[in-house]
């Protein structure tokens, strides 16, 4: 018997696992695939609060994460976790939350905000908090779930991280996917990110430099569910970040990559509810685009909610 079996095995699965095992609670992840398969792996994954909801809680997730994020970035090779600068393209602080009051060294410049951010290697992280899971005891197993009834005949809490797979597993009509595109290249000597995004186009512009090479997007197809990559879109992807940096047009292309943000009508859901044949479940799920980016904030509030 485990004392809790967090459903889903991306960021905000294993993240909310590591808490509650250094807690000394019994914790066993159940994960459909791999962490190196999950929608988290193909994340891009600067740390920015992105298409997520509700506004009222994002700001306070998103700095308890990047605090933490600060801390990790001491040690880069182990955790994934670089902090780097770059420019969010057509940004002015005065549009923002109140949660930019807790950003430091925060620039305005012509082309936009200049900031120095955490930028993640999302399989090097993943990797690492799957380390520190089993270093706490933790357990990751791959498995289906049919339903958290299944999970409740063997752990008397069970925590919701399913990401789009809670559409159909609380089910939860409101979950829909948004679909992200990139494309990966060599990078030409690009040592900063860029970020523009269109308020009125499913396309975004941005390109960040990871080890593997220049990660390079994007989309957010709102409802679109096609898992392999358009060469159409990619074309334009690239076309446009070359637009901001040239030398990216003669960058030789070395992968394509396609996730599905877990988006949520109604935000982000942390609560906690009986379930029908006993047991507790907790809810941490409909993150959208920025589960790497409220991953710990998130984490620590659904685990308060675990007794």
């Amino acid at each position: 018997m485990a004392d809790v079996i967090v459903v889903g095995g991306g960021v905000s699965g294993l993240t909310t696992a590591l808490l509650l095992a250094e807690r000394g609670l019994r914790v066993r992840v159940w994960s459909r695939e791999a962490s190196s398969d999950t929608t988290s792996a193909v994340a891009g994954a600067l740390w920015w609060p992105y298409r997520i909801e509700p506004e009222e809680s994002i700001g306070r997730w998103s700095l308890d994460t990047l605090r933490v994020y600060e801390e990790l970035s001491s040690s880069p090779g182990e955790t994934g976790v670089r902090m780097v600068a770059g420019v969010h393209g057509g940004e002015r602080l005065s549009a923002l939350g109140a949660w930019a009051r807790g950003l430091t060294g925060v620039a305005e410049v012509p082309q936009g905000l200049r900031v120095t951010l955490p930028l993640i290697d999302m399989p090097v992280h993943l990797r690492w908090l799957e380390e520190r899971l089993a270093s706490a005891g933790g357990v990751v197993e791959r498995r289906t779930v049919g339903g958290f009834a299944e999970a409740a005949a063997e752990a008397p809490v069970v925590v919701n991280c399913a990401g789009l797979g809670a559409r159909e597993l609380v089910p939860d009509p409101g979950v829909h996917p948004v679909r992200g595109q990139l494309v990966v290249v060599e990078n030409p000597g690009i040592d900063e990110w860029f970020t523009r995004a269109d308020p009125v186009s499913s396309a975004t512009t941005y390109f960040f430099p990871q080890p593997g090479g220049l990660v390079l997007g994007g989309t957010a197809e709102t409802g679109d569910e096609r898992a392999e990559p358009d060469p159409v879109t990619a074309g334009e992807i690239v076309a446009r970040c070359a637009r901001v940096r040239p030398e990216i047009a003669g960058a030789r292309v070395i992968g394509h990559r396609v996730g599905l943000r877990p988006a949520r009508d109604a935000g982000v859901r942390i609560e906690a509810e009986e379930l029908p044949g006993g047991g507790l479940l907790v809810h941490n799920y409909g993150h959208g685009g920025a589960g790497v980016t409220v991953a710990r904030g998130c984490a620590h509030a659904a685990a308060r909610l675990v007794p």
